[in-house]
């Protein structure tokens, strides 16, 4: 699935035959057009460049395009991949313009601005306009869910914690892998939401991070239970389960989470958990994670928090908010959405419990229940060279004025202006080449990426 030449709509293959005479370069842009948050949080372009750009097409994946799309009903444009294949050593002329990965963009902005580089392949940009779309909305769109999710929570934090820059980072824990659509959806999407939290279970987004942007690691996560390996125990041996998680994971600084609701989480957080190995708990110097798992998240959380507390105690912070002993926290993760994240800190605000006491995980609502719609993303040709003239190149539907698009060839100022290049003057432009014939321009650390949304 790697040959660049497929990895675009069917449609796509005619297209170089619909272009007007003497026709030499199209310029396009993508762009978030709409959403119900101001703005995108740009990632994971550089991830694509390495992974399919800097990778030269060669003479067998022509004869596959060509044998494929020929049988599909399609024209198949073999002379154009063929001068590219000769001409430019398979390398795609091609240059691309983007925002700094990590920045938050206004919607309705330039993120990303590309133009083929050679006159003789205008049909170029806008072939790639599937693999590129989708290479930028995806983690885009994950990494602004997962980024307005922590201003929630970093609101609560600031109203009831006193340690809120050390508690936010793990707050929100990546349970999503098995619920993404592929390993390459899980690296993705997994990475964007690491650019804002340092919890995960996703390995492929550790693995990307690190080829794709050089982390040395990227995220961190905690011996845990399922359960499986809790009801193989049998209902009468429950206690025996939690003990001996304590006795495998329960050492001085250490973190562990149990899942504590394969039967009755009230009686295994009242008195398995409260009482019959409340001292193990404590004496251990660990910090035990409990984990409901079923029912009405809210609801749970808050009872659940309420009997920790009244078996294990705690004391009222600063700010008067109760935090639990330190022996003991919670984590909800079935359920779990940006409006549920919001009502379950507001019940606990409410009842005089701190933020601190939870983390929350989130599996496909953050990595799978995303789709291209949620902000709306389209590249679209803005600007065509036809016989050494540019011309501006939109739509503008009176059936939806939404779908207008932008003119001529763009530049993002400073303060997120849409202006032709041409008339940026002395204004730094924010879309900075990366990409050009083969070569990455500009390259930064998974660290670099991650620093823009603490700044």
């Amino acid at each position: 699935m790697k040959n660049i030449i497929l990895n675009t709509d069917s449609y796509k293959a005619s297209h170089y035959l619909q272009y007007p005479p003497k026709s030499e370069y199209v310029s396009s842009y993508i762009e978030a057009r709409g959403g119900d948050y101001d703005k995108t949080l740009f990632f994971g372009l550089r991830a694509f460049i390495k992974e399919y750009l800097l990778k030269p097409i060669t003479q067998a994946d022509i004869e596959e395009a060509e044998a494929i799309m020929t049988a599909h009903g399609l024209p198949f444009n073999k002379e154009g991949w063929q001068y590219i294949l000769d001409s430019y050593n398979g390398y795609l002329p091609l240059e691309i313009w983007a925002v700094e990965e990590g920045t938050l963009v206004p919607l309705k902005s330039p993120l990303l601005q590309v133009v083929n580089t050679d006159p003789k392949v205008p049909w170029l940009t806008s072939y790639l306009e599937t693999a590129l779309l989708r290479a930028i909305w995806y983690p885009t769109t994950v990494a602004t869910l997962s980024y307005s999710i922590k201003e929630i929570i970093r609101d609560y934090l600031e109203a009831t914690s006193d340690n809120v820059e050390e508690q936010l980072p793990f707050k929100l824990h990546d349970f999503g892998a098995r619920g993404v659509s592929s390993e390459e959806s899980a690296m993705l999407g997994g990475m964007a939401h690491l650019i804002n939290f340092k919890g995960t279970d996703t390995l492929s987004a550790i693995v990307g991070a690190k080829r794709y942007y050089g982390a040395d690691m990227a995220g961190f996560s905690i011996p845990a239970s399922e359960h499986s390996t809790m009801t193989s125990w049998q209902r009468d041996g429950e206690r025996d389960a939690y003990a001996n998680m304590i006795k495998q994971f329960g050492s001085k600084g250490k973190i562990f989470a149990v899942v504590s609701d394969s039967y009755d989480i009230y009686n295994a957080v009242s008195n398995i958990w409260g009482k019959e190995l409340k001292e193990q708990v404590k004496q251990s110097g660990a910090t035990l994670v409990i984990r409901p798992d079923s029912g009405e998240p809210k609801e749970i959380v808050l009872e659940v928090i309420k009997r920790v507390y009244e078996a294990f105690g705690g004391y009222k912070n600063l700010k008067g908010y109760i935090v639990l002993d330190d022996s003991v926290r919670i984590i909800q993760g079935d359920g779990v959405d940006k409006q549920a994240i919001k009502e379950i800190l507001e019940a606990l605000k409410n009842e005089g419990f701190s933020t601190e006491n939870i983390a929350f995980g989130m599996g496909g609502g953050l990595l799978q229940a995303v789709g291209r719609d949620d902000f709306r993303f389209a590249m679209k040709a803005s600007a065509i060279c036809v016989d050494g003239e540019w011309r501006d190149v939109y739509k503008d539907p009176i059936t939806d004025s939404g779908k207008r698009s932008k003119r001529g060839r763009l530049a993002l100022s400073k303060d997120f202006e849409t202006v032709r290049v041409e008339e940026l003057g002395e204004r730094e432009n924010l879309l900075k080449p990366v990409f050009k014939d083969g070569k990455l321009l500009k390259d930064y650390t998974f660290d670099e990426v991650r620093s823009k949304t603490w700044e």
